[in-house]
C-alpha cells in the first residue's frame, strides 16, 4: 500500500534537502497516510480559516467576508465549510456555515441578494451553487423547514443562468458578467461556463433528470466548438464577443480546469459512456500542466505564481482544484492510482510551509519552495485545508445522489421569474403605484423650495462683501459681469487643453509596464500555460479591470504576459520548447512538437 506514495516523500525529503537546516523546523508534519494527522491538522487550518471570518459577530453579515475579498469568496468559503465537515465529521462550524449559505439567497432563493444583484457576475452566482449542490451531496444539515433547501437553491441558480444563455453572440455560452455596465460584459469566461456545466452535471447525477444532463453537454459542446478547450485539453480563460470570440485569451488557471474535470466526472458517472470517460481522461492530462516541483506533482498557479503576480482572488484557485479532483476519485475510482499521488505530494508540501503569522502556523501560497512566502489570507488557508483533506477521500462516504440516499428535496421551479433572466443586460423593471393628488402636490411644494434656495445660494455668491453697493445695486451689474466672463471661458479653455495635450504627450498613451515602473519579477515563470501556437493572441488582456466582485480570470499585469511551454515540459508526455513573448500585445508559444 505504501508503494504508490513513494512519490510525495521523495519529493518532500528532496525539498528539504535543498531548503537545507535553516527551514527544517515546519509546523506541520502531515502524515498523508494517517486519518488522525490529516484531521488534526485541517482543524487547526480550519480554525485560521476562521479567523478571517466576521460574519458571525455583532453588527456583521453572514456569509460576507471582509475586505479586500469579494462577495463570491464568501460562497467558496462556505464550500470549503461544507467539505471540512465532510472529511471531519466536525459540526464546530456547521451553524456558521448554515446562517452564511441561507442568509446570502436573496429574495427569490437564487443567490441574487439586492446587495449584490447589480455587480455580481454568473460565475460569482455559480460558486454559491457549487457550496450548497455539495451540501446536498453531503447531506449537510439543513436549515429550517421555512428555509429553501439546499437541492432547491442550486437548481435556481441553475434556472437563472440557463435562461441567460446567449445565442445572439459567439454561437451560445454565459457572459461573465450579468448587466451590461460592469466591465466584462463583453467577455464570456471559461470559468462562467465551468460552474454552469459542473451544476448541470452535478444536478443530472443526483435528480436522474436528462434536461440537466442536455444543458451539460450543450455547454461542452460550445466550450469544444470555440476551442476553448482545445486538442490538448487545456482550458483557456475566454475571449471577447467584439472579435466573436476567436482571439481566445490563453492564460490557463487551476479552476478552470477543475470546473470542468468535476463536470465530466460526473457526466461520466451519470452516462457510463467512453465518450465522457474519454473526455475526463484527456483534462485529467491537460491538468498535470498544473503540477511542478522536482517530481512534477506539486500543485502550482502556474499563470502567476512564480512571477508574484497572484492577486487575492487567484490565491484560493488551488483549493477548487483539489477539491474538484477530490471528488473526482470517487465518481471515477480508475483516476485514483493517477491523482492520489498527486494530491497527497501538494499536501504534505503545502503543509510543510504553514508557518506564517503570529501563530506560526498560517499557511502561505507557494507550496513547492518549502518555505513559507509570507502571505496570508483566506484563499491560502482554504488551499492549504482542502488539499490536506483531499488525503482521505478514500476513506468517506460516497457522494449522495437522490437513489443512494441523498434526503435534500427539490424545487425544479426555483429561481426568479425575472431577476437574473434578462438576457439583454437591463436591469430588472419595477411597478411602482401612481402617485395620489397629495404626493403630486408636496411635491411641487419641495421642488419650489429646492429651485429658491438654489437661487438663493447663486446670489449669495455673486455678491461683492467689499463693494460700497448694496445688495440690490449689485444685482442690476450683474449681466455686464456675466459678459466679461463668458468672454474669459475660450482663453481659459485653450490654456486647459494645450496644458493636458503636453501632459498627455509626456505620459504617453500606453499602459506602463513593470519594467517601465522600476520593477522587476522575483523569479522567472515556470513554463507550461501557453495555448497552441495557432491560437491568435493579438488583442490579450487590454481591458481594464472593473472594480466588481469577481476573479478577474486573467493578468492585466503587461510584466507577466509572456509565454510559457505547452504540453512536453519536463516529466509530461510529449517535447516541446517554450519561448518568451516578444511584446505586449502577442505571444508566441513554439509550435507543438509531435
Amino acid at each position: 500500500m505504501m508503494r504508490p506514495f513513494a512519490g510525495p516523500w521523495r519529493t518532500l525529503t528532496a525539498l528539504l534537502a535543498v531548503a537545507g537546516p535553516a527551514r527544517l523546523a515546519v509546523a506541520y508534519d502531515l502524515d498523508p497516510n494517517s486519518t488522525e494527522s490529516v484531521t488534526s491538522i485541517a482543524k487547526n487550518m480550519a480554525d485560521d480559516l476562521l479567523s478571517f471570518y466576521k460574519g458571525d459577530e455583532p453588527g456583521q453579515t453572514p456569509g460576507l467576508p471582509p475586505d479586500p475579498y469579494f462577495w463570491w469568496m464568501g460562497g467558496a468559503m462556505m464550500g470549503a465549510l461544507v467539505e471540512y465537515w465532510y472529511y471531519t465529521k466536525d459540526d464546530s462550524y456547521v451553524e456558521t456555515t448554515k446562517r452564511g449559505l441561507l442568509f446570502q439567497v436573496g429574495k427569490y432563493d437564487d443567490y441574487m441578494p439586492d446587495n449584490q444583484t447589480l455587480t455580481e457576475g454568473n460565475d460569482d452566482q455559480g460558486f454559491w451553487a457549487a457550496a450548497v449542490m455539495s451540501a446536498a451531496e453531503y447531506n449537510f444539515p439543513e436549515g429550517r423547514d421555512d428555509q429553501p433547501s439546499w437541492l432547491g437553491l442550486a437548481q435556481a441558480v441553475f434556472n437563472t443562468q440557463a435562461a441567460r444563455w446567449d445565442d445572439a453572440h459567439c454561437g451560445g455560452g454565459l457572459r461573465w458578467q450579468i448587466y451590461n455596465w460592469n466591465k466584462g460584459w463583453d467577455y464570456k469566461n471559461s470559468i462562467s461556463q465551468g460552474t454552469f456545466f459542473s451544476l448541470a452535471a452535478r444536478l443530472a447525477l443526483y435528480t436522474g433528470n436528462d434536461t440537466y444532463a442536455d444543458w451539460a453537454t450543450k455547454t461542452w459542446d460550445w466550450m469544444i466548438d470555440l476551442e476553448f478547450i482545445d486538442k490538448w485539453w487545456y482550458v483557456y480563460d475566454g475571449a471577447h464577443i467584439p472579435n466573436n470570440c476567436t482571439e481566445i485569451v490563453p492564460w490557463q488557471f487551476t479552476y478552470n480546469s477543475g470546473a470542468f474535470i468535476l463536470g465530466a466526472a460526473a457526466m461520466y458517472n451519470y452516462t457510463e459512456s467512453d465518450e465522457w470517460k474519454g473526455r475526463l481522461d484527456g483534462l485529467l492530462e491537460g491538468a498535470k500542466v498544473f503540477f511542478r516541483g522536482p517530481n512534477n506533482d506539486i500543485m502550482q498557479e502556474v499563470a502567476c505564481e512564480p512571477v508574484d503576480r497572484c492577486n487575492v482572488d487567484q490565491k484560493s484557485f488551488k483549493a477548487y482544484l483539489a477539491r474538484w479532483m477530490a471528488a473526482t476519485i470517487q465518481w471515477y475510482p480508475d483516476s485514483y492510482d493517477r491523482l492520489s499521488p498527486l494530491l497527497r505530494a501538494s499536501a504534505v508540501a503545502a503543509a510543510a510551509q504553514c508557518t506564517g503569522g503570529a501563530n506560526k502556523r498560517m499557511c502561505g501560497s507557494k507550496w513547492s519552495t518549502q518555505k513559507n512566502d509570507g502571505s496570508e489570507g483566506i484563499g491560502q488557508q482554504m488551499s492549504a485545508m482542502e488539499i490536506t483533506l483531499s488525503c482521505m477521500i478514500t476513506k468517506r462516504d460516497p457522494i449522495l445522489t437522490s437513489d443512494t440516499g441523498g434526503t435534500s428535496e427539490g424545487d425544479p421551479g426555483a429561481g426568479g421569474s425575472e431577476i437574473g433572466r434578462s438576457r439583454n443586460g437591463e436591469p430588472p423593471k419595477k411597478d411602482y403605484p401612481p402617485m395620489t393628488a397629495g404626493q403630486r402636490a408636496g411635491a411641487a411644494i419641495l421642488t419650489t423650495i429646492v429651485i429658491g434656495l438654489l437661487l438663493l445660494g447663486i446670489f449669495w455668491l455673486w455678491l461683492d462683501e467689499t463693494s460700497d453697493k448694496g445688495p440690490l445695486d449689485q444685482i442690476r451689474g450683474l449681466p455686464s459681469s456675466a459678459a466679461a466672463a463668458a468672454a474669459m471661458v475660450p482663453i481659459a479653455g485653450a490654456a486647459s487643453s494645450s496644458r493636458e495635450s503636453q501632459f498627455m504627450s509626456e505620459k504617453g498613451p500606453g499602459v506602463q509596464t513593470a519594467a517601465e515602473a522600476g520593477t522587476t519579477p522575483v523569479e522567472e515563470p515556470v513554463p507550461g500555460v501557453a495555448a497552441p501556437a495557432e491560437v491568435k493572441r493579438s488583442s490579450v488582456a487590454r481591458h481594464s479591470r472593473r472594480a466588481s466582485n469577481m476573479p478577474l480570470g486573467w493578468p492585466h499585469n503587461p510584466s507577466i504576459r509572456w509565454s510559457v511551454a505547452e504540453p512536453g515540459h519536463s516529466g509530461q508526455s510529449s517535447s516541446r520548447e517554450s519561448t518568451r513573448g516578444t511584446d505586449d500585445d502577442e505571444i508566441r508559444p513554439a509550435a507543438p512538437a509531435h
